[in-house]
């Protein structure tokens, strides 16, 4: 039976991604407490949470790409 690739994900991949998550996630309602409260500095700071929760993102798109291409070469490598 196959499994999706959560299930199979390793633990590093698992850990970045659910970091990437959570910091998008406080990223944006920090952003809309900023923009209901007009606070400058807090827009400031949630955007550039939201834009570390991206490259965290990213981050594990390449932990990803690089399981996959050790899977593909088999155990033989």
């Amino acid at each position: 039976m196959l499994n999706d690739f959560w299930e199979t994900a390793s633990p590093l991949y698992r850990r970045v991604v659910l970091s990437g998550m959570a910091l998008l996630g406080v990223g944006i309602i920090l952003n809309i407490s900023a923009n209901l409260g007009r606070v400058a500095w807090l827009l400031y700071a949630s955007l550039a949470i939201i834009g570390l929760g991206l490259v965290t993102h990213l981050v594990g798109i390449g932990i990803r790409a690089r399981d996959t291409r050790r899977r593909l070469r088999g155990p033989n490598r």
